[in-house]
């Protein structure tokens, strides 16, 4: 096996994965919805495919062959747990068909803990608006939780706000575990929405170096795992 295939390549975080992968002489599988839209990312090392996220045949097709596969998906035009939940069903069950042995999961940033067993999302002064698709973020960790077999999946999250899309790669980033620093150790929640952390912000490109990292040697299993600057 090897080369990734990378799911939603053609989004902000999707096309910096390529790159990422590429740049690292991995072959990369892009799967995009619309492949005119985004022929330019077709190359010696990357080749486009259409695909559909959502269903298991599609998924074991284009994941066959793959080292690993990366998922960095979002749709606006379907409820989020409804979406949320059919891709991590169909990631789950075709790359076990396809005999893909890693998933690495673009998640979100809110499923951190801001403090000790609540989660940014939890606190009460969360927007009403902003939890359905929360909560489908939560569906979808929950479905891979769940799930047994042999697939070796991890969930990355960034912190949530606004990440930097014209800083150029450092290769630095640390990881935050289960937690979204700033932490607060005991006096309850603390709530800043939109969420500030101190300092400039995380950038797409360095995120991308994470989820590659996780692709190609994996460190941390079946778990949620923050990554920051």
């Amino acid at each position: 096996m090897s080369g990734i295939a990378v799911f939603g390549a053609g989004g902000r975080a999707g096309r910096r994965i390529v790159a990422e992968a590429v740049s690292r002489g991995e072959k990369v599988t892009a799967v995009v919805r619309d492949p005119i839209r985004h022929a330019d990312l077709e190359s010696d090392n990357v080749r486009i495919a259409v695909g559909d996220v959502t269903d298991l045949k599609s998924v074991a097709a284009l994941a066959e062959g793959h080292r690993a596969a990366v998922t960095a998906v979002y749709r606006s035009d379907v409820p989020a747990d409804k979406y949320y939940s059919e891709v991590a069903r169909a990631m789950i069950g075709g790359l076990g068909r396809a005999g893909v042995p890693r998933l690495v999961v673009l998640g979100i940033g809110t499923l951190l803990e801001s403090s000790p067993g609540v989660r940014f999302m939890d606190q009460p002064e969360f927007p009403p608006d902003y939890l359905p698709f929360n909560e489908g973020r939560v569906l979808e960790l929950n479905i891979l939780r769940e799930s047994g077999g042999e697939l070796d999946w991890v969930v990355v999250v960034a912190p949530p706000s606004p990440l930097d899309n014209e800083t150029p790669r450092t290769g630095r980033y640390q990881i935050t575990g289960t937690r979204l620093l700033p932490y607060d150790n005991g006096d309850g929640p603390r709530f800043d929405f939109p969420y500030n952390a101190k300092g400039p912000l995380f950038t797409f490109t360095d995120l991308a170096v994470a989820l590659v990292d996780e692709a190609l040697t994996p460190r941390h299993h079946r778990e949620l795992v923050g990554v920051s600057h």
